[in-house]
Protein backbone atom coordinates (compact mmCIF):
# COMPACT_ATOMS: atom_id res chain seq x y z
CA UNK A 1 0.00 0.00 0.00
CA UNK A 2 2.13 3.27 -1.04
CA UNK A 3 0.93 6.46 -2.27
CA UNK A 4 2.57 8.65 -5.30
CA UNK A 5 1.24 12.47 -5.23
CA UNK A 6 -1.36 10.92 -3.10
CA UNK A 7 -2.80 8.80 -5.79
CA UNK A 8 -3.96 5.68 -4.27
CA UNK A 9 -2.31 2.92 -5.97
CA UNK A 10 -3.15 -0.46 -4.03
CA UNK A 11 -7.05 -0.44 -1.81
CA UNK A 12 -6.65 -3.27 0.57
CA UNK A 13 -7.99 -2.17 4.11
CA UNK A 14 -10.69 0.49 5.21
CA UNK A 15 -7.78 1.27 8.05
CA UNK A 16 -6.02 2.58 5.37
CA UNK A 17 -7.92 5.14 3.93
CA UNK A 18 -6.91 8.78 5.15
CA UNK A 19 -9.47 11.89 5.02
CA UNK A 20 -7.15 12.89 2.23
CA UNK A 21 -7.85 10.34 0.17
CA UNK A 22 -12.06 10.08 0.97
CA UNK A 23 -12.20 14.16 0.07
CA UNK A 24 -10.17 13.20 -2.98
CA UNK A 25 -12.90 10.88 -3.95
CA UNK A 26 -15.80 12.40 -3.43
CA UNK A 27 -14.60 14.85 -5.14
CA UNK A 28 -14.97 12.90 -8.28
CA UNK A 29 -18.23 11.98 -7.80
CA UNK A 30 -20.20 14.45 -8.85
CA UNK A 31 -18.83 14.48 -12.81
CA UNK A 32 -19.35 10.35 -11.98
CA UNK A 33 -23.20 10.96 -11.18
CA UNK A 34 -23.87 13.11 -14.49
CA UNK A 35 -21.21 10.49 -16.36
CA UNK A 36 -19.59 13.60 -17.76
CA UNK A 37 -16.04 11.27 -18.20
CA UNK A 38 -14.73 8.58 -20.01
CA UNK A 39 -11.41 6.83 -19.57
CA UNK A 40 -8.79 6.80 -22.28
CA UNK A 41 -8.90 3.45 -23.53
CA UNK A 42 -4.99 4.08 -24.61
CA UNK A 43 -4.47 4.33 -20.41
CA UNK A 44 -6.74 1.97 -19.41
CA UNK A 45 -8.22 -0.92 -21.75
CA UNK A 46 -9.57 -3.59 -19.22
CA UNK A 47 -10.07 -4.36 -15.95
CA UNK A 48 -9.99 -7.78 -14.62
CA UNK A 49 -12.42 -8.76 -11.61
CA UNK A 50 -11.89 -12.06 -10.37
CA UNK A 51 -13.35 -14.62 -7.88
CA UNK A 52 -16.18 -12.10 -6.91
CA UNK A 53 -19.06 -14.69 -6.25
CA UNK A 54 -22.16 -12.69 -4.88
CA UNK A 55 -24.36 -10.80 -7.57
CA UNK A 56 -24.57 -7.72 -5.92
CA UNK A 57 -20.71 -6.97 -5.38
CA UNK A 58 -19.68 -8.44 -9.10
CA UNK A 59 -22.49 -6.30 -10.90
CA UNK A 60 -21.13 -3.45 -9.08
CA UNK A 61 -17.95 -3.65 -9.82
CA UNK A 62 -19.08 -4.56 -13.59
CA UNK A 63 -21.05 -1.38 -13.65
CA UNK A 64 -18.85 0.83 -12.50
CA UNK A 65 -16.05 0.06 -15.10
CA UNK A 66 -18.44 0.35 -17.71
CA UNK A 67 -19.46 3.62 -16.43
CA UNK A 68 -15.90 4.65 -16.77
CA UNK A 69 -15.17 2.81 -20.49
CA UNK A 70 -13.20 0.18 -19.65
CA UNK A 71 -13.43 -3.46 -20.58
CA UNK A 72 -13.89 -5.82 -18.26
CA UNK A 73 -12.80 -10.11 -18.41
CA UNK A 74 -13.57 -12.19 -15.50
CA UNK A 75 -12.94 -15.07 -13.63
CA UNK A 76 -15.91 -15.84 -11.12
CA UNK A 77 -14.53 -19.52 -10.40
CA UNK A 78 -10.90 -20.55 -10.01
CA UNK A 79 -11.14 -23.77 -10.45
CA UNK A 80 -12.02 -22.81 -14.44
CA UNK A 81 -8.77 -21.29 -14.65
CA UNK A 82 -5.09 -22.60 -14.64
CA UNK A 83 -5.67 -24.00 -11.17
CA UNK A 84 -6.99 -26.91 -11.24
CA UNK A 85 -3.90 -27.98 -13.45
CA UNK A 86 -2.01 -27.27 -10.33
CA UNK A 87 -0.97 -23.37 -10.50
CA UNK A 88 -0.38 -21.34 -7.50
CA UNK A 89 -2.64 -18.36 -7.19
CA UNK A 90 0.67 -16.23 -6.99
CA UNK A 91 1.10 -16.97 -10.43
CA UNK A 92 -2.46 -16.71 -11.24
CA UNK A 93 -2.15 -13.61 -9.74
CA UNK A 94 1.23 -12.96 -12.09
CA UNK A 95 -1.05 -14.09 -15.15
CA UNK A 96 -3.73 -11.33 -14.50
CA UNK A 97 -1.25 -8.27 -13.75
CA UNK A 98 0.09 -9.37 -17.67
CA UNK A 99 -3.24 -8.91 -19.53
CA UNK A 100 -5.06 -6.43 -17.50
CA UNK A 101 -4.17 -2.98 -16.45
CA UNK A 102 -6.42 -3.28 -12.56
CA UNK A 103 -7.57 -6.30 -10.36
CA UNK A 104 -10.17 -6.53 -8.49
CA UNK A 105 -10.32 -9.32 -5.83
CA UNK A 106 -12.60 -11.02 -3.23
CA UNK A 107 -11.32 -14.53 -1.23
CA UNK A 108 -12.83 -15.71 1.65
CA UNK A 109 -9.47 -16.35 3.32
CA UNK A 110 -8.78 -13.13 5.52
CA UNK A 111 -6.20 -10.99 4.63
CA UNK A 112 -5.21 -13.25 1.26
CA UNK A 113 -6.26 -9.94 -0.60
CA UNK A 114 -3.59 -8.03 1.23
CA UNK A 115 -1.04 -10.45 0.68
CA UNK A 116 -1.24 -10.99 -2.98
CA UNK A 117 -1.26 -7.24 -3.69
CA UNK A 118 1.68 -7.03 -1.95
CA UNK A 119 3.56 -9.80 -3.35
CA UNK A 120 2.03 -8.29 -7.18
CA UNK A 121 4.30 -4.92 -5.80
CA UNK A 122 7.13 -6.70 -5.81
CA UNK A 123 6.73 -7.92 -9.22
CA UNK A 124 8.19 -6.78 -12.37
CA UNK A 125 4.25 -5.69 -13.11
CA UNK A 126 2.68 -4.07 -10.52
CA UNK A 127 -0.55 -3.14 -11.25
CA UNK A 128 -3.57 -1.31 -9.04
CA UNK A 129 -4.92 -3.88 -7.30
CA UNK A 130 -8.63 -3.61 -5.40
CA UNK A 131 -9.80 -5.62 -2.42
CA UNK A 132 -12.99 -6.26 -3.28
CA UNK A 133 -13.88 -8.38 0.14
CA UNK A 134 -11.68 -10.49 2.11
CA UNK A 135 -13.16 -13.11 4.41
CA UNK A 136 -14.73 -11.16 7.66
CA UNK A 137 -11.75 -9.36 7.68
CA UNK A 138 -11.77 -5.92 5.03
CA UNK A 139 -14.34 -4.71 2.40
CA UNK A 140 -12.61 -1.13 2.10
CA UNK A 141 -15.10 0.00 -1.33
CA UNK A 142 -18.55 -0.74 0.75
CA UNK A 143 -16.57 1.31 4.16
CA UNK A 144 -15.53 4.11 1.10
CA UNK A 145 -20.01 3.61 -0.01
CA UNK A 146 -21.33 3.60 3.17
CA UNK A 147 -19.17 6.94 4.29
CA UNK A 148 -20.69 8.82 1.13
CA UNK A 149 -24.06 7.56 1.91
CA UNK A 150 -23.50 9.00 5.39
CA UNK A 151 -21.85 12.91 3.78
CA UNK A 152 -24.68 13.31 1.72
CA UNK A 153 -27.30 12.45 4.48
CA UNK A 154 -25.84 14.55 6.88
CA UNK A 155 -24.02 17.57 4.37
CA UNK A 156 -26.73 19.79 5.74
CA UNK A 157 -26.27 18.71 9.50
CA UNK A 158 -22.53 19.75 10.03
CA UNK A 159 -21.33 16.61 8.13
CA UNK A 160 -20.75 13.06 9.82
CA UNK A 161 -18.61 14.45 12.77
CA UNK A 162 -20.50 15.04 15.66
CA UNK A 163 -22.87 12.33 15.36
CA UNK A 164 -24.07 9.12 16.85
CA UNK A 165 -24.09 5.89 14.96
CA UNK A 166 -25.35 2.52 15.87
CA UNK A 167 -24.09 -0.55 14.49
CA UNK A 168 -26.84 -3.17 14.92
CA UNK A 169 -26.61 -7.43 14.26
CA UNK A 170 -23.70 -9.65 13.58
CA UNK A 171 -20.80 -7.41 14.46
CA UNK A 172 -18.41 -9.86 15.14
CA UNK A 173 -18.02 -11.72 11.57
CA UNK A 174 -19.30 -8.71 9.12
CA UNK A 175 -16.69 -7.21 6.91
CA UNK A 176 -18.49 -4.64 5.95
CA UNK A 177 -19.63 -3.37 9.40
CA UNK A 178 -15.66 -3.76 10.18
CA UNK A 179 -14.72 -2.08 7.66
CA UNK A 180 -17.02 1.24 8.02
CA UNK A 181 -15.96 1.33 11.60
CA UNK A 182 -12.75 1.85 11.08
CA UNK A 183 -13.38 4.38 8.23
CA UNK A 184 -15.53 6.25 10.68
CA UNK A 185 -13.30 6.34 13.58
CA UNK A 186 -11.26 8.90 11.74
CA UNK A 187 -13.93 11.62 12.61
CA UNK A 188 -14.17 13.94 15.27
CA UNK A 189 -16.79 13.64 18.16
CA UNK A 190 -18.55 10.54 16.89
CA UNK A 191 -20.24 7.70 18.97
CA UNK A 192 -20.50 4.51 18.36
CA UNK A 193 -23.46 2.31 19.68
CA UNK A 194 -22.59 -1.41 19.33
CA UNK A 195 -26.50 -3.49 19.28
CA UNK A 196 -25.62 -7.06 19.08
CA UNK A 197 -25.68 -10.59 20.87
CA UNK A 198 -23.29 -11.54 23.04
CA UNK A 199 -21.88 -13.94 21.33
CA UNK A 200 -21.68 -11.59 17.93
CA UNK A 201 -20.36 -8.34 19.86
CA UNK A 202 -18.03 -6.35 18.20
CA UNK A 203 -14.21 -7.98 17.97
CA UNK A 204 -11.77 -7.67 20.69
CA UNK A 205 -9.25 -6.08 18.25
CA UNK A 206 -11.59 -3.07 16.85
CA UNK A 207 -12.82 -2.44 20.04
CA UNK A 208 -8.97 -1.68 21.15
CA UNK A 209 -8.37 0.20 18.00
CA UNK A 210 -11.51 2.75 18.66
CA UNK A 211 -10.54 3.31 22.28
CA UNK A 212 -6.98 4.13 21.27
CA UNK A 213 -8.12 6.65 18.63
CA UNK A 214 -10.74 7.23 21.71
CA UNK A 215 -14.12 7.16 20.36
CA UNK A 216 -16.79 6.62 22.99
CA UNK A 217 -18.41 3.68 22.27
CA UNK A 218 -21.92 1.96 24.25
CA UNK A 219 -22.74 -1.90 23.91
CA UNK A 220 -25.75 -3.16 24.07
CA UNK A 221 -28.23 -5.96 24.35
CA UNK A 222 -31.59 -3.85 23.52
CA UNK A 223 -32.38 -1.91 19.82
CA UNK A 224 -35.35 -0.40 20.63
CA UNK A 225 -33.70 1.70 24.10
CA UNK A 226 -30.97 2.55 21.78
CA UNK A 227 -33.04 4.44 18.60
CA UNK A 228 -34.28 7.54 19.83
CA UNK A 229 -30.63 8.73 20.72
CA UNK A 230 -28.68 7.98 17.47
CA UNK A 231 -28.32 9.79 14.33
CA UNK A 232 -27.51 6.39 12.21
CA UNK A 233 -28.87 2.91 12.38
CA UNK A 234 -26.98 0.52 10.33
CA UNK A 235 -28.47 -2.64 10.26
CA UNK A 236 -27.07 -6.21 9.51
CA UNK A 237 -27.67 -9.39 8.77
CA UNK A 238 -26.12 -12.77 10.45
CA UNK A 239 -23.38 -13.89 8.94
CA UNK A 240 -24.17 -17.66 9.59
CA UNK A 241 -22.07 -18.74 6.58
CA UNK A 242 -19.24 -18.44 9.12
CA UNK A 243 -20.77 -21.06 11.35
CA UNK A 244 -18.94 -23.64 13.22
CA UNK A 245 -21.31 -25.51 15.17
CA UNK A 246 -24.75 -23.88 14.45
CA UNK A 247 -24.22 -21.02 16.55
CA UNK A 248 -26.32 -18.46 14.86
CA UNK A 249 -28.94 -20.74 15.12
CA UNK A 250 -28.92 -20.00 19.22
CA UNK A 251 -30.07 -16.40 18.42
CA UNK A 252 -32.91 -14.64 19.00
CA UNK A 253 -32.75 -12.10 15.98
CA UNK A 254 -36.20 -10.50 16.39
CA UNK A 255 -34.99 -8.46 18.86
CA UNK A 256 -31.85 -6.95 16.53
CA UNK A 257 -34.49 -6.74 13.86
CA UNK A 258 -35.66 -2.70 12.74
CA UNK A 259 -40.26 -3.32 12.58
CA UNK A 260 -42.42 -0.43 11.09
CA UNK A 261 -43.67 -0.18 14.66
CA UNK A 262 -39.58 1.29 15.88
CA UNK A 263 -39.67 4.18 13.38
CA UNK A 264 -41.46 6.08 15.46
CA UNK A 265 -38.85 5.67 18.17
CA UNK A 266 -36.35 7.01 15.54
CA UNK A 267 -35.08 10.71 15.08
CA UNK A 268 -37.03 12.12 12.03
CA UNK A 269 -33.60 13.46 10.92
CA UNK A 270 -32.27 10.27 11.19
CA UNK A 271 -31.24 7.50 8.36
CA UNK A 272 -31.37 3.74 8.20
CA UNK A 273 -28.39 1.99 6.27
CA UNK A 274 -27.58 -1.51 5.54
CA UNK A 275 -24.84 -3.22 2.95
CA UNK A 276 -27.22 -5.58 2.10
CA UNK A 277 -28.24 -8.49 1.15
CA UNK A 278 -30.63 -8.76 3.81
CA UNK A 279 -33.10 -11.27 5.27
CA UNK A 280 -35.78 -10.56 8.12
CA UNK A 281 -33.80 -8.14 9.41
CA UNK A 282 -35.24 -4.87 8.51
CA UNK A 283 -39.31 -5.47 7.34
CA UNK A 284 -40.09 -4.45 4.11
CA UNK A 285 -42.24 -1.73 4.99
CA UNK A 286 -39.32 0.17 6.11
CA UNK A 287 -38.29 0.82 2.69
CA UNK A 288 -41.40 3.04 2.60
CA UNK A 289 -39.87 5.45 5.47
CA UNK A 290 -37.66 8.33 3.74
CA UNK A 291 -35.21 7.83 6.13
CA UNK A 292 -34.42 4.22 4.42
CA UNK A 293 -31.28 5.07 2.53
CA UNK A 294 -30.03 1.64 1.85
CA UNK A 295 -31.34 1.94 -1.76
CA UNK A 296 -29.80 4.79 -2.35
CA UNK A 297 -26.39 3.09 -0.68
CA UNK A 298 -26.37 0.22 -3.24
CA UNK A 299 -26.93 2.97 -5.94
CA UNK A 300 -23.77 4.73 -4.07
CA UNK A 301 -21.82 1.99 -4.51
CA UNK A 302 -21.51 2.35 -8.47
CA UNK A 303 -20.40 5.71 -8.09
CA UNK A 304 -17.64 5.11 -5.59
CA UNK A 305 -16.51 2.31 -7.24
CA UNK A 306 -16.66 4.08 -10.65
CA UNK A 307 -14.99 7.16 -8.98
CA UNK A 308 -12.00 4.88 -6.97
CA UNK A 309 -11.32 4.01 -10.34
CA UNK A 310 -10.82 6.92 -12.19
CA UNK A 311 -8.82 8.37 -8.82
CA UNK A 312 -6.67 5.29 -8.86
CA UNK A 313 -5.61 5.47 -12.49
CA UNK A 314 -5.12 9.30 -12.58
Amino acid sequence: FWFNEFNLSILIAASMILNMIVAGLFGILIPVTLKRFNIDPAIASSVFVTTITDVIGFLSFLGACQLVGMDTAEVRDPSLSSEYKGESQEDAVRVFSSYFDMIVMRDPKPGFCEYMAYYLDRSARSVPFINGGSGKDQHPTQALLDLYTMYRSFQDRGGVSGKRYAFVGDLLRGRAVRSVIFLLSQFDDVEMYFVAPDAFQVAPDLEQSLEQSRIKIIKSGNLKEVLPDVDCVYMTRIQDEYDMSGESGQINYDQFSLYPDDLKMMKPDSIILHPLPRRSEIHPEVDLDPRAMYWRQLRNGLYIRAALMLYVLS
